[in-house]
Protein backbone atom coordinates (compact mmCIF):
# COMPACT_ATOMS: atom_id res chain seq x y z
CA UNK A 1 0.00 0.00 0.00
CA UNK A 2 1.39 3.36 -0.97
CA UNK A 3 1.54 5.83 1.84
CA UNK A 4 0.42 8.67 -0.44
CA UNK A 5 -2.89 6.88 -0.93
CA UNK A 6 -3.98 7.28 2.68
CA UNK A 7 -7.46 7.72 4.12
CA UNK A 8 -6.79 11.40 4.58
CA UNK A 9 -6.11 12.00 0.87
CA UNK A 10 -9.72 12.56 -0.11
CA UNK A 11 -10.60 14.67 2.90
CA UNK A 12 -11.16 17.79 0.86
CA UNK A 13 -13.53 16.02 -1.51
CA UNK A 14 -15.41 14.35 1.33
CA UNK A 15 -15.79 17.59 3.29
CA UNK A 16 -16.93 19.55 0.25
CA UNK A 17 -19.63 17.01 -0.51
CA UNK A 18 -20.80 16.89 3.11
CA UNK A 19 -22.76 20.15 2.88
CA UNK A 20 -24.73 18.83 -0.09
CA UNK A 21 -25.41 15.59 1.77
CA UNK A 22 -26.63 17.45 4.84
CA UNK A 23 -28.95 19.52 2.66
CA UNK A 24 -30.37 16.34 1.15
CA UNK A 25 -30.88 14.89 4.63
CA UNK A 26 -32.78 17.96 5.79
CA UNK A 27 -35.20 17.57 2.87
CA UNK A 28 -35.58 13.84 3.56
CA UNK A 29 -36.99 14.03 7.08
CA UNK A 30 -39.37 11.11 6.82
CA UNK A 31 -39.74 7.62 8.17
CA UNK A 32 -37.44 5.09 6.51
CA UNK A 33 -38.79 2.86 3.79
CA UNK A 34 -39.38 -0.80 4.52
CA UNK A 35 -37.10 -1.70 1.62
CA UNK A 36 -35.15 -0.03 -1.19
CA UNK A 37 -35.67 -2.30 -4.23
CA UNK A 38 -34.43 0.29 -6.72
CA UNK A 39 -30.91 0.10 -5.27
CA UNK A 40 -30.65 -3.63 -5.95
CA UNK A 41 -29.93 -2.96 -9.62
CA UNK A 42 -28.03 0.31 -9.13
CA UNK A 43 -24.39 0.63 -10.12
CA UNK A 44 -21.36 1.77 -8.16
CA UNK A 45 -19.32 4.33 -10.09
CA UNK A 46 -16.13 3.68 -8.14
CA UNK A 47 -13.38 2.97 -10.71
CA UNK A 48 -12.73 -0.72 -11.33
CA UNK A 49 -15.01 -1.89 -8.53
CA UNK A 50 -18.07 -3.20 -10.42
CA UNK A 51 -18.02 -5.22 -13.64
CA UNK A 52 -20.49 -5.04 -16.53
CA UNK A 53 -22.85 -7.58 -14.96
CA UNK A 54 -22.88 -5.84 -11.60
CA UNK A 55 -20.46 -8.01 -9.63
CA UNK A 56 -18.25 -6.18 -7.15
CA UNK A 57 -14.53 -6.75 -6.69
CA UNK A 58 -14.51 -6.86 -2.90
CA UNK A 59 -10.79 -6.27 -2.45
CA UNK A 60 -10.90 -3.22 -4.72
CA UNK A 61 -13.93 -1.85 -2.89
CA UNK A 62 -12.16 -2.17 0.45
CA UNK A 63 -8.95 -0.71 -0.93
CA UNK A 64 -10.80 2.23 -2.46
CA UNK A 65 -12.53 3.00 0.83
CA UNK A 66 -9.28 2.90 2.76
CA UNK A 67 -7.10 4.81 0.32
CA UNK A 68 -9.70 7.48 -0.43
CA UNK A 69 -10.96 8.00 3.08
CA UNK A 70 -14.39 6.52 2.43
CA UNK A 71 -16.87 6.90 -0.41
CA UNK A 72 -18.96 9.90 -1.35
CA UNK A 73 -22.23 10.27 0.59
CA UNK A 74 -24.20 9.78 -2.62
CA UNK A 75 -22.79 6.24 -3.04
CA UNK A 76 -22.41 5.33 0.62
CA UNK A 77 -25.75 3.56 0.93
CA UNK A 78 -25.10 1.19 -2.00
CA UNK A 79 -21.45 0.68 -1.05
CA UNK A 80 -22.41 -0.31 2.51
CA UNK A 81 -24.82 -2.96 1.23
CA UNK A 82 -21.81 -4.69 -0.34
CA UNK A 83 -19.24 -3.75 2.30
CA UNK A 84 -21.24 -5.24 5.17
CA UNK A 85 -22.44 -8.28 3.26
CA UNK A 86 -26.15 -7.70 2.70
CA UNK A 87 -25.50 -8.12 -1.02
CA UNK A 88 -22.92 -10.79 -1.90
CA UNK A 89 -20.19 -9.16 -3.96
CA UNK A 90 -20.47 -12.09 -6.39
CA UNK A 91 -24.16 -11.34 -7.11
CA UNK A 92 -25.18 -9.75 -10.42
CA UNK A 93 -27.55 -6.87 -11.07
CA UNK A 94 -30.11 -9.40 -12.34
CA UNK A 95 -29.89 -11.57 -9.23
CA UNK A 96 -30.10 -8.85 -6.60
CA UNK A 97 -33.77 -7.81 -7.10
CA UNK A 98 -34.80 -11.42 -6.39
CA UNK A 99 -32.46 -11.52 -3.41
CA UNK A 100 -33.99 -8.26 -2.17
CA UNK A 101 -37.49 -9.75 -2.30
CA UNK A 102 -36.30 -12.78 -0.35
CA UNK A 103 -34.68 -10.63 2.34
CA UNK A 104 -37.81 -8.49 2.69
CA UNK A 105 -40.08 -11.50 3.14
CA UNK A 106 -37.73 -13.21 5.60
CA UNK A 107 -37.48 -10.12 7.74
CA UNK A 108 -41.25 -9.66 7.75
CA UNK A 109 -41.76 -13.29 8.80
CA UNK A 110 -39.20 -12.92 11.60
CA UNK A 111 -40.72 -9.67 12.82
CA UNK A 112 -44.24 -11.07 12.74
CA UNK A 113 -43.17 -14.15 14.69
CA UNK A 114 -41.93 -12.26 17.76
CA UNK A 115 -44.88 -9.88 17.56
CA UNK A 116 -47.28 -12.85 17.70
CA UNK A 117 -45.27 -14.34 20.57
CA UNK A 118 -45.34 -11.09 22.59
CA UNK A 119 -48.26 -9.01 21.26
CA UNK A 120 -48.02 -6.67 24.25
CA UNK A 121 -44.55 -5.57 23.05
CA UNK A 122 -45.61 -4.61 19.53
CA UNK A 123 -46.21 -1.03 20.59
CA UNK A 124 -43.73 0.90 22.67
CA UNK A 125 -44.98 1.93 26.08
CA UNK A 126 -45.29 5.72 26.39
CA UNK A 127 -45.83 7.62 29.61
CA UNK A 128 -46.95 10.73 27.73
CA UNK A 129 -44.20 13.01 29.03
CA UNK A 130 -42.04 12.76 25.89
CA UNK A 131 -43.89 14.77 23.24
CA UNK A 132 -41.33 13.96 20.55
CA UNK A 133 -41.73 10.25 21.14
CA UNK A 134 -45.52 10.53 21.02
CA UNK A 135 -45.20 12.27 17.65
CA UNK A 136 -42.72 9.61 16.53
CA UNK A 137 -45.29 6.88 17.14
CA UNK A 138 -47.85 8.81 15.08
CA UNK A 139 -45.44 9.19 12.15
CA UNK A 140 -44.50 5.51 12.37
CA UNK A 141 -48.17 4.45 12.34
CA UNK A 142 -48.76 6.59 9.26
CA UNK A 143 -45.94 4.79 7.48
CA UNK A 144 -47.39 1.42 8.46
CA UNK A 145 -50.76 2.42 6.97
CA UNK A 146 -49.05 3.47 3.73
CA UNK A 147 -47.21 0.15 3.53
CA UNK A 148 -50.44 -1.79 3.88
CA UNK A 149 -52.08 0.33 1.22
CA UNK A 150 -49.21 -0.27 -1.20
CA UNK A 151 -49.39 -4.00 -0.57
CA UNK A 152 -52.92 -3.99 -1.93
CA UNK A 153 -51.71 -2.60 -5.25
CA UNK A 154 -49.39 -5.53 -6.06
CA UNK A 155 -50.01 -7.56 -9.21
CA UNK A 156 -51.21 -11.14 -9.01
CA UNK A 157 -47.84 -12.41 -10.25
CA UNK A 158 -45.95 -10.58 -7.53
CA UNK A 159 -48.42 -11.76 -4.91
CA UNK A 160 -47.89 -15.38 -5.89
CA UNK A 161 -44.12 -15.01 -5.82
CA UNK A 162 -44.18 -13.35 -2.40
CA UNK A 163 -46.54 -16.03 -1.07
CA UNK A 164 -44.08 -18.72 -2.13
CA UNK A 165 -41.17 -16.83 -0.53
CA UNK A 166 -43.17 -16.40 2.66
CA UNK A 167 -43.85 -20.14 2.84
CA UNK A 168 -40.12 -20.79 2.48
CA UNK A 169 -39.34 -18.29 5.23
CA UNK A 170 -41.92 -19.80 7.58
CA UNK A 171 -40.32 -23.21 7.13
CA UNK A 172 -36.85 -21.71 7.64
CA UNK A 173 -37.75 -20.08 10.97
CA UNK A 174 -40.27 -22.67 12.14
CA UNK A 175 -37.92 -24.19 14.71
CA UNK A 176 -36.79 -20.88 16.18
CA UNK A 177 -38.11 -20.52 19.71
CA UNK A 178 -38.02 -17.64 22.16
CA UNK A 179 -37.39 -17.47 25.89
CA UNK A 180 -40.14 -15.13 27.09
CA UNK A 181 -38.18 -13.86 30.09
CA UNK A 182 -35.03 -13.12 28.10
CA UNK A 183 -36.91 -11.46 25.25
CA UNK A 184 -38.97 -9.32 27.64
CA UNK A 185 -35.77 -8.17 29.34
CA UNK A 186 -34.14 -7.34 26.00
CA UNK A 187 -37.19 -5.31 24.95
CA UNK A 188 -37.19 -3.50 28.30
CA UNK A 189 -33.59 -2.36 27.76
CA UNK A 190 -34.23 -1.50 24.10
CA UNK A 191 -37.20 0.66 25.12
CA UNK A 192 -34.91 2.55 27.50
CA UNK A 193 -32.07 2.96 25.00
CA UNK A 194 -33.93 3.85 21.79
CA UNK A 195 -35.23 7.20 23.14
CA UNK A 196 -31.64 7.97 24.16
CA UNK A 197 -30.40 7.63 20.58
CA UNK A 198 -28.98 10.93 19.35
CA UNK A 199 -32.13 12.81 18.34
CA UNK A 200 -30.11 15.89 17.40
CA UNK A 201 -29.26 14.17 14.11
CA UNK A 202 -31.23 15.51 11.15
CA UNK A 203 -32.35 11.97 10.43
CA UNK A 204 -34.49 11.94 13.58
CA UNK A 205 -35.92 15.43 13.21
CA UNK A 206 -39.59 16.21 12.51
CA UNK A 207 -41.29 13.32 10.70
CA UNK A 208 -37.98 11.46 10.85
CA UNK A 209 -38.58 10.93 14.56
CA UNK A 210 -40.63 7.93 13.47
CA UNK A 211 -37.30 6.27 12.64
CA UNK A 212 -36.84 5.70 16.37
CA UNK A 213 -39.67 3.16 16.16
CA UNK A 214 -38.11 1.60 13.06
CA UNK A 215 -34.86 1.28 15.01
CA UNK A 216 -36.76 -0.36 17.87
CA UNK A 217 -38.31 -3.02 15.62
CA UNK A 218 -34.93 -3.83 14.05
CA UNK A 219 -33.24 -4.24 17.42
CA UNK A 220 -36.03 -6.42 18.85
CA UNK A 221 -36.05 -8.65 15.77
CA UNK A 222 -32.29 -9.04 16.00
CA UNK A 223 -32.42 -9.85 19.73
CA UNK A 224 -35.25 -12.37 19.24
CA UNK A 225 -33.40 -14.37 16.58
CA UNK A 226 -29.90 -14.04 18.05
CA UNK A 227 -30.46 -15.19 21.61
CA UNK A 228 -26.76 -15.88 22.11
CA UNK A 229 -26.18 -12.14 21.66
CA UNK A 230 -29.63 -10.68 22.39
CA UNK A 231 -29.28 -6.95 23.05
CA UNK A 232 -26.58 -4.98 24.84
CA UNK A 233 -26.38 -1.28 25.55
CA UNK A 234 -24.72 0.59 22.72
CA UNK A 235 -26.23 -1.49 19.94
CA UNK A 236 -28.85 1.22 19.40
CA UNK A 237 -26.16 3.77 18.51
CA UNK A 238 -24.42 1.29 16.25
CA UNK A 239 -27.58 0.22 14.46
CA UNK A 240 -28.63 3.86 14.14
CA UNK A 241 -25.62 4.41 11.88
CA UNK A 242 -26.82 1.75 9.49
CA UNK A 243 -30.39 3.06 9.51
CA UNK A 244 -29.30 6.62 8.78
CA UNK A 245 -27.10 5.60 5.85
CA UNK A 246 -29.29 2.85 4.34
CA UNK A 247 -32.64 4.52 5.11
CA UNK A 248 -34.40 1.16 4.90
CA UNK A 249 -35.72 -1.08 7.68
CA UNK A 250 -35.04 -4.39 5.95
CA UNK A 251 -31.65 -3.41 4.55
CA UNK A 252 -30.56 -2.06 7.92
CA UNK A 253 -31.53 -5.29 9.68
CA UNK A 254 -29.56 -7.53 7.35
CA UNK A 255 -26.50 -5.25 7.12
CA UNK A 256 -26.45 -4.81 10.90
CA UNK A 257 -26.82 -8.59 11.34
CA UNK A 258 -23.88 -9.24 8.99
CA UNK A 259 -21.76 -6.74 10.91
CA UNK A 260 -22.67 -8.33 14.23
CA UNK A 261 -21.63 -11.78 12.99
CA UNK A 262 -18.07 -10.51 13.24
CA UNK A 263 -18.28 -8.00 16.08
CA UNK A 264 -20.96 -9.29 18.46
CA UNK A 265 -18.19 -10.59 20.72
CA UNK A 266 -17.19 -6.98 21.40
CA UNK A 267 -20.46 -6.54 23.29
CA UNK A 268 -19.60 -9.40 25.65
CA UNK A 269 -17.35 -8.92 28.65
CA UNK A 270 -14.66 -11.30 27.39
CA UNK A 271 -14.51 -9.71 23.94
CA UNK A 272 -14.26 -6.21 25.32
CA UNK A 273 -11.62 -7.28 27.84
CA UNK A 274 -9.57 -8.79 25.02
CA UNK A 275 -9.74 -5.60 22.95
CA UNK A 276 -8.68 -3.45 25.90
CA UNK A 277 -5.80 -5.85 26.60
CA UNK A 278 -4.62 -5.44 23.01
CA UNK A 279 -4.80 -1.66 23.26
CA UNK A 280 -2.69 -1.77 26.40
CA UNK A 281 -0.17 -4.08 24.71
CA UNK A 282 0.06 -1.76 21.70
CA UNK A 283 0.58 1.31 23.87
CA UNK A 284 3.33 -0.56 25.70
CA UNK A 285 5.07 -0.98 22.34
CA UNK A 286 4.60 2.63 21.28
CA UNK A 287 5.07 4.54 24.55
CA UNK A 288 6.27 2.46 27.53
CA UNK A 289 6.24 5.45 29.89
CA UNK A 290 2.60 6.32 29.21
CA UNK A 291 1.69 2.62 29.46
CA UNK A 292 3.34 2.33 32.89
CA UNK A 293 1.44 5.42 34.07
CA UNK A 294 -1.92 4.04 32.95
CA UNK A 295 -1.45 0.61 34.53
CA UNK A 296 -0.98 1.87 38.06
CA UNK A 297 -3.21 0.30 40.69
CA UNK A 298 -5.90 2.93 40.20
CA UNK A 299 -5.88 2.83 36.38
CA UNK A 300 -5.22 -0.76 35.36
CA UNK A 301 -8.01 -1.59 32.94
CA UNK A 302 -8.01 1.05 30.18
CA UNK A 303 -11.80 1.02 30.52
CA UNK A 304 -11.97 4.71 29.65
CA UNK A 305 -11.32 3.56 26.05
CA UNK A 306 -14.34 1.28 26.23
CA UNK A 307 -16.82 3.41 24.28
CA UNK A 308 -14.23 4.45 21.69
CA UNK A 309 -13.51 0.87 20.68
CA UNK A 310 -17.05 -0.45 21.10
CA UNK A 311 -18.74 2.16 18.92
CA UNK A 312 -15.89 3.03 16.58
CA UNK A 313 -15.25 6.53 18.01
CA UNK A 314 -18.80 7.57 17.18
CA UNK A 315 -18.92 10.57 19.51
CA UNK A 316 -15.30 11.71 19.41
CA UNK A 317 -15.49 13.12 15.87
CA UNK A 318 -17.94 15.35 14.02
CA UNK A 319 -20.84 13.19 12.80
CA UNK A 320 -19.96 13.00 9.10
CA UNK A 321 -16.34 12.24 9.99
CA UNK A 322 -17.46 9.53 12.41
CA UNK A 323 -19.35 7.86 9.55
CA UNK A 324 -16.25 8.03 7.36
CA UNK A 325 -14.08 6.55 10.08
CA UNK A 326 -16.56 3.72 10.66
CA UNK A 327 -16.41 3.02 6.94
CA UNK A 328 -12.60 3.03 6.92
CA UNK A 329 -12.33 0.75 9.94
CA UNK A 330 -14.98 -1.62 8.56
CA UNK A 331 -13.19 -2.09 5.23
CA UNK A 332 -10.56 -4.19 7.07
CA UNK A 333 -7.98 -3.28 4.43
CA UNK A 334 -4.95 -3.45 6.71
CA UNK A 335 -6.33 -6.52 8.47
CA UNK A 336 -6.65 -8.32 5.12
CA UNK A 337 -3.05 -7.43 4.34
CA UNK A 338 -2.06 -8.71 7.77
CA UNK A 339 -3.63 -12.04 6.89
CA UNK A 340 -1.41 -12.22 3.82
CA UNK A 341 1.61 -11.50 5.99
CA UNK A 342 0.47 -14.19 8.43
CA UNK A 343 0.38 -16.70 5.57
CA UNK A 344 3.90 -15.62 4.65
CA UNK A 345 4.97 -16.31 8.23
CA UNK A 346 3.40 -19.77 8.04
CA UNK A 347 5.23 -20.54 4.79
CA UNK A 348 8.48 -19.38 6.39
CA UNK A 349 7.89 -21.67 9.37
CA UNK A 350 7.33 -24.63 7.07
CA UNK A 351 10.46 -23.80 5.10
CA UNK A 352 12.48 -23.57 8.31
CA UNK A 353 11.02 -26.79 9.70
CA UNK A 354 12.08 -28.84 6.70
CA UNK A 355 15.36 -27.06 6.07
CA UNK A 356 18.41 -29.31 6.41
CA UNK A 357 20.75 -26.34 6.61
CA UNK A 358 19.08 -24.74 9.63
CA UNK A 359 17.59 -27.04 12.24
CA UNK A 360 16.60 -24.34 14.74
CA UNK A 361 12.93 -24.50 15.66
CA UNK A 362 12.67 -21.18 17.48
CA UNK A 363 9.46 -19.28 16.97
CA UNK A 364 9.62 -16.50 14.41
CA UNK A 365 8.81 -12.99 15.52
CA UNK A 366 6.74 -10.73 13.29
CA UNK A 367 3.92 -8.25 13.53
CA UNK A 368 1.01 -8.92 15.86
CA UNK A 369 -1.91 -9.32 13.46
CA UNK A 370 -4.36 -8.77 16.32
CA UNK A 371 -3.32 -5.11 16.31
CA UNK A 372 -6.11 -3.86 14.07
CA UNK A 373 -6.17 -0.34 12.67
CA UNK A 374 -8.79 0.83 15.17
CA UNK A 375 -6.27 0.12 17.93
CA UNK A 376 -3.78 2.41 16.19
CA UNK A 377 -6.50 5.08 15.94
CA UNK A 378 -7.03 4.76 19.69
CA UNK A 379 -3.28 4.86 20.31
CA UNK A 380 -2.94 7.98 18.16
CA UNK A 381 -5.55 9.74 20.30
CA UNK A 382 -3.82 8.67 23.50
CA UNK A 383 -0.38 9.75 22.32
CA UNK A 384 -1.71 13.04 20.99
CA UNK A 385 -3.07 13.75 24.47
CA UNK A 386 -0.08 12.30 26.30
CA UNK A 387 0.52 15.24 28.64
CA UNK A 388 -3.13 15.40 29.72
CA UNK A 389 -3.13 11.66 30.43
CA UNK A 390 0.06 11.88 32.48
CA UNK A 391 -1.67 14.44 34.69
CA UNK A 392 -4.60 12.06 35.37
CA UNK A 393 -4.32 10.40 38.79
CA UNK A 394 -7.39 8.19 38.98
CA UNK A 395 -10.20 6.62 36.96
CA UNK A 396 -12.52 9.57 37.52
CA UNK A 397 -10.04 11.96 35.92
CA UNK A 398 -9.58 9.54 33.01
CA UNK A 399 -13.33 9.39 32.40
CA UNK A 400 -13.49 13.18 32.54
CA UNK A 401 -10.63 13.32 30.05
CA UNK A 402 -12.42 10.94 27.66
CA UNK A 403 -15.66 12.94 27.93
CA UNK A 404 -13.83 16.17 27.13
CA UNK A 405 -12.83 14.82 23.71
CA UNK A 406 -16.37 14.26 22.44
CA UNK A 407 -16.84 15.98 19.09
CA UNK A 408 -13.46 17.73 19.26
CA UNK A 409 -11.08 15.44 17.36
CA UNK A 410 -9.90 16.07 13.80
CA UNK A 411 -10.26 12.93 11.70
CA UNK A 412 -7.69 13.69 9.01
CA UNK A 413 -5.02 14.52 11.57
CA UNK A 414 -5.84 11.41 13.62
CA UNK A 415 -5.70 9.16 10.55
CA UNK A 416 -2.32 10.59 9.58
CA UNK A 417 -0.91 9.96 13.04
CA UNK A 418 -2.43 6.46 13.25
CA UNK A 419 -0.84 5.56 9.91
CA UNK A 420 2.48 6.93 11.12
CA UNK A 421 2.37 4.73 14.23
CA UNK A 422 1.23 1.75 12.21
CA UNK A 423 4.04 1.95 9.66
CA UNK A 424 6.66 2.62 12.28
CA UNK A 425 5.47 -0.42 14.22
CA UNK A 426 5.58 -2.62 11.11
CA UNK A 427 8.96 -1.23 10.12
CA UNK A 428 10.45 -1.93 13.54
CA UNK A 429 9.07 -5.48 13.51
CA UNK A 430 10.52 -6.02 10.04
CA UNK A 431 13.96 -4.80 11.03
CA UNK A 432 13.90 -6.90 14.20
CA UNK A 433 12.95 -9.90 12.14
CA UNK A 434 15.71 -9.24 9.63
CA UNK A 435 18.36 -8.89 12.32
CA UNK A 436 17.38 -12.01 14.22
CA UNK A 437 15.57 -14.42 11.92
CA UNK A 438 16.00 -13.93 8.18
CA UNK A 439 17.79 -16.68 6.28
CA UNK A 440 20.26 -15.17 3.87
CA UNK A 441 20.11 -18.10 1.44
CA UNK A 442 16.40 -17.69 0.67
CA UNK A 443 15.30 -16.17 -2.61
CA UNK A 444 13.95 -12.63 -2.63
CA UNK A 445 10.44 -13.76 -3.50
CA UNK A 446 10.27 -16.25 -0.59
CA UNK A 447 11.78 -14.02 2.05
CA UNK A 448 9.28 -12.83 4.64
CA UNK A 449 10.91 -9.42 4.93
CA UNK A 450 10.57 -8.88 1.19
CA UNK A 451 6.87 -9.76 1.34
CA UNK A 452 6.35 -7.46 4.32
CA UNK A 453 8.12 -4.61 2.55
CA UNK A 454 6.12 -5.14 -0.66
CA UNK A 455 2.82 -5.19 1.20
CA UNK A 456 3.38 -2.19 3.44
CA UNK A 457 5.85 -0.16 1.29
CA UNK A 458 8.12 0.53 4.23
CA UNK A 459 10.26 3.61 4.04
Amino acid sequence: METNGSPRQAAGEENSSHDDHQSDVRHRRRVAAVSSPALSAARLTLPGVMDAEGRVDESRLRMHIFKNGGVSPSERGLAWRFLFGMYPCSSTALERPLLQEQLVVRYQVMKRKWQQFLPSAVRMYLNGTDAELVAAVRYFDQRQAQVQEQAGDLSEEVRERLTFLELQAQILFERDTFDMGELREAIRIIDKDVPRTNRDLSYYQDEGSGNLLVLRDILITYAAFHSEVSYAQGMNDLCSRFLEVLDSEVDTFWSFSCYMEKFSKDFRADGLHRKIELEAALLKELDPQLYVHLVTDSMESFTFCHRWLLLGFQREFEHSDALRLFEILSCDHLELISQQVDRARYQERLAQKYSTENSSESELQAINTDFTFELFICAAILLDNRESLLRCRDDVQLIQFASSLQGTLDLNSTLKKAEHHFYNYCKRCAWDYMNGRCQVHKSKEEDFLYQLRSLFVLK
